[in-house]
């Protein structure tokens, strides 16, 4: 026979020291299965390998230096860089990379493209980065569409077509442009330590102060820097109002 269970039992006070057990939350890799997309990861190589391509065939044909400070040429090393590492990513199923690099590299290699279409393609002397008997070979119109044209078209379609929407922030926008402004300064400085009347001291003709004065390519600066900065928030825009790629999903499930 067992005694009788008394009605009014104390509260146990809890035991100091010991923390509450907090909810862990499951990753989702641990509920889906990865997903490869080998369309997205072969794409990305194809286009690192233009910007490659293009790159390469400026330094060969002019001075690797000089070709090296050139806005197009290191956008689109950003790029080969950055869609090498998306390509590896999407062939084995891992995290996308940040919103704030990639999105950073579609903004300069589209505006290396505009630029050049809008700006310098239509000039009285054509613009070339390898000034000299090999600037108009047929080389160099290659590495011209390479860079200005192949690769900003090609970015902008793995962005639409194979990138989810709304990954992109306006607060980024204001930071992208830290790059094009030291580009600027650099720039300017470059020009100013080298001798005045030197072939190729500034490398933009709306940059080139010996032609237009510091009052005029300020003025030219500040404009196009608001219109990247327009571009940019423009981006950003679309990034959030296009919806979302095509694509198969794979199944999901529980693993081990």
């Amino acid at each position: 026979m067992t005694a009788p269970i008394p009605r009014d039992i104390p509260d146990i006070p809890a035991v100091p020291g010991i923390p509450a057990l907090l909810p862990l939350p499951v990753p989702a890799s641990a509920v889906m299965a990865p997903v490869r997309r080998p369309l997205a990861a072969v794409f990305r190589a194809l286009i690192a390998l233009a910007a490659v391509a293009g790159v390469t065939i400026e330094l060969v044909l002019g001075s690797p230096v000089r070709v090296l400070t050139y806005f197009e040429v290191q956008s689109n090393i950003l790029l080969a860089l950055v869609f090498a590492a998306g390509a590896r990513r999407a062939w084995s199923a891992r995290r996308p990379l940040p919103s704030a690099l990639t999105g950073a590299t579609l903004l300069y290699v589209v505006i290396a493209g505009g630029v050049y279409h809008l700006v310098l393609a239509d000039g009285t002397i054509p613009f070339t980065m390898t000034p000299g008997p090999t600037g108009s070979t047929g080389w160099a119109t290659v590495a011209n569409q390479l860079l200005h044209t192949v690769t900003p078209v090609a970015a902008a379609l793995d962005w639409l077509l194979l990138t989810p929407p709304g990954r992109l922030r306006i607060r980024q926008a204001a930071p992208w442009m830290l790059y094009p402004l030291a580009y600027l300064v650099v720039s300017l400085t470059r020009g100013e330590l080298i001798l005045p009347g030197t072939r190729g001291r500034y490398l933009y003709p709306f940059l080139d102060v010996d032609l237009h004065g510091y009052k005029s390519v300020l003025a030219n600066a500040l404009l196009l820097g608001l219109a990247f900065y327009a571009l940019a928030v423009l981006l950003i825009a679309i990034d959030h109002a296009r919806p979302k790629p095509l694509r198969h999903h794979g199944k999901t499930g529980f693993r081990l």
